[in-house]
């Protein structure tokens, strides 16, 4: 059997795209799939650097571009995405969440809920209100979720998994791994994701 590692962060709309295009292709290629949640954060200040410079100084054609790509890739996909009003946000509560959810076999629900409600309701993720509300509709308790999220072990899975990513050559999301070595990043990069899991491409 195959295997796919996505290495994900909640806060990137093309891995939303990406996210929610990968259940067909894992459906199709019966591959097994091991979610890696990151702070994608992280691993920009370690390798990444020039992708702040990029958002600071955007070039007028290429932004304009970009919100036309992304606007076709969401439609393509059926889903919305919009401009949220924090953003860049920090999603390291989210994203320790996410770890939270994957413990207890509810990481799907939950990554698409916190994609939603910061894509597509353009809530602030980077608050316990918002968060926690967003926890409690996957079935959590609001407290007991945000205590979870703080404790020591959990914060430092999170580091773990977007260290692990940097030492594999990674510097974004998504980042996904076909068979432990095989590296794709991007939405864009799915056909090749799924021929090299053995699909049709």
């Amino acid at each position: 059997m195959a295997q796919l590692e996505f290495f994900f962060d909640c806060s990137s709309p093309w891995t939303y795209l990406a996210f929610t295009r990968i259940h067909d292709i894992i459906a199709r290629t019966k591959a097994k799939i091991v979610w890696k949640p990151i702070l994608v954060g992280g691993v920009f200040n370690e390798v990444n650097k020039d992708v702040y410079e990029r958002r600071a100084n955007p070039d007028p054609r290429k932004h304009d571009y970009y919100r036309k790509d992304l606007a076709d890739w969401a439609r393509l996909a059926r889903i919305k995405i919009g401009s949220p009003p924090v953003f860049p946000v920090n999603s390291v509560k989210a994203m320790r969440g996410a770890l939270i959810a994957q413990d207890d076999g509810k990481l799907v629900p939950y990554a698409s809920a916190v994609f939603q409600a910061y894509w597509g309701d353009l809530l602030d993720i980077s608050q316990d209100q918002i968060l926690s509300g967003v926890a409690e509709n996957v079935g959590y308790k609001r407290a007991e979720f945000l205590g979870r999220i703080g404790e020591p072990q959990v914060k430092a899975r999170l580091k773990a998994n977007t260290d692990e990513l940097i030492a594999r050559g990674g510097f974004g999301s998504p980042t996904m791994f076909v068979n432990t070595s095989d590296m794709y990043f991007g939405n864009d990069r799915l056909p090749l994701v799924e021929a090299a899991l053995g699909g049709r491409g």
